[in-house]
């Protein structure tokens, strides 16, 4: 249960089937959110019955699509500044702290926070110095909406709108296995490649052919992954093949087209 009076705030989590890490999502983001809106599309496992024992208010909506179900958990928040939530993100005491600070004198000058998103891998301590994202996750409403698309889930900041930084971090429970991200990244594979504008075909053979050693560099070298041991060249070559699926899955939506138009 929180301990001081949360901010104005209300966080919003899509959820399906994440019974066994929606609590301490829940509770962390109480620390500092007046209000829990959780977005569940089909699960069967607890997550609806747990999320509202834990105080959340719960809707029920059919996946939608990645930004079309927040913008449905945007629209039934009772607040206008609000905090988008994964269900594998916690808040940490000290961003809840930092974002109580932000609200001590009324609203924030900024109407969109960039936050620090720190990996907590499954076997070890969080990967506080690598693989570090920052994401707009704390925003007003009134100022910026979520795009309303099936693949994309993050908003353009408009024009001339400033953007802050907090410096406190969320920690990212992303993957409980390498099986897992495995996976995950096969069914993201598939929505970019379908919902993303069709790049060339020839563009589209050359990134199959080339590109996975860049893919994998990203990763290993650029993102940091190399700081964890034989465990962070697996996590890399996973995501670089993830990445080179959506060129292969998008090659393929080529040929389905060509033989439609065949046909």
């Amino acid at each position: 249960m929180p301990t001081a009076a949360p901010a104005p705030i209300s966080c919003y989590i899509r959820t399906k089937n994440e019974a066994a890490r929606l609590g301490r999502v829940i509770e962390a983001a109480r620390q500092i959110a007046a209000e829990v809106v959780v977005v569940d599309s089909g699960s069967t496992d607890g997550t609806v019955e747990l999320a509202r024992s834990l105080g959340a208010v719960v809707y029920e909506q059919p996946w939608l699509g990645n930004g079309t179900q927040k913008r449905f958990g945007e629209e039934r928040c009772t607040h206008d500044w609000l905090l988008d939530l994964d269900a594998d993100e916690v808040v940490t005491p000290e961003l809840a702290e930092e974002i109580r600070r932000l609200f001590a004198a009324g609203e924030p000058a900024k109407p969109i926070y960039e936050l620090r998103l720190v990996t907590a891998p499954p076997i070890g301590e969080p990967w506080w110095g690598f693989v570090n994202a920052h994401r707009r996750k704390l925003y007003d409403r009134r100022v910026v909406r979520q795009p309303n698309h099936k693949a994309w889930d993050q908003f353009e900041v408009p024009p001339g709108v400033e953007v802050g930084r907090l410096k406190a971090p969320i920690l990212h429970y992303s993957f409980h296995s390498l099986g897992h991200i495995a996976d995950k990244l096969n069914r993201v594979s598939t929505v970019r490649a379908e919902e993303s504008k069709l790049k060339p075909r020839w563009v589209t053979m050359l990134r199959i052919v080339f590109a996975p050693p860049f893919y994998f560099l990203k990763h290993y070298a650029v993102r940091g992954l190399w700081r964890a041991g034989m465990y962070g060249f697996a996590l890399a070559g996973i995501s670089a093949y993830g990445r080179w699926l959506r060129d292969v899955k998008m090659y393929e939506i080529h040929l389905t087209r060509e033989r439609d138009r065949r046909a």
